[in-house]
């Protein structure tokens, strides 16, 4: 990728969120050695909780991608912090692991969480191809449809 990850999220037209403070006692990211743990990331938009409820009942497959995309999003700004405000420092994504508030009967958690893992390969090319779980769970913080959470490694 020649352009910078700046100039290609211009291009893609996207925009970061805000960074939102974690709602309980950790801290966003942990940077150790190259890597940065990234806490998991809710669908909230600069403040604003989207996409409440259980996908397969009150949330749909299709708005549970835009979550998981909300979540993405999250990550990236987050990321950018732990990189000194510089994305071209991101050597890779390593790996995500994707949660989806879900009704018992329902299996496309990987469907879900698909909408993070574009967002990833779309921003930072083959760098942001990723190991991955895609889980469902009973429930999420403020009974948000979707959390991610994140592993990357910069450049030394």
């Amino acid at each position: 990728m020649s352009q910078t990850i700046e100039q290609r999220l211009q291009e893609l037209g996207i925009e970061l969120p805000g960074a939102t403070a974690p709602a309980a006692n950790y801290v966003p990211y942990v940077v150790t050695g190259n890597l940065v743990f990234l806490s998991g990331q809710l669908c909230i938009w600069n403040g604003e909780r989207r996409y409440p409820g259980k996908v397969g009942a009150e949330v749909s497959v299709e708005d549970a991608i835009a979550a998981a995309r909300i979540c993405g999003l999250n990550l990236i700004t987050w990321l950018k912090d732990a990189a000194g405000g510089d994305l071209d420092r991101v050597a890779r994504c390593v790996r995500l692991g994707g949660f989806v508030n879900s009704t018992a009967d329902f299996s496309d958690q990987p469907k879900v969480i698909n909408g993070c893992s574009n967002l990833m390969v779309d921003v930072f090319g083959d760098r942001g191809r990723h190991a991955r779980a895609a889980v469902g769970v009973n429930v999420l913080p403020f009974n948000l449809a979707v959390e991610v959470d994140a592993v990357f490694e910069l450049k030394a």
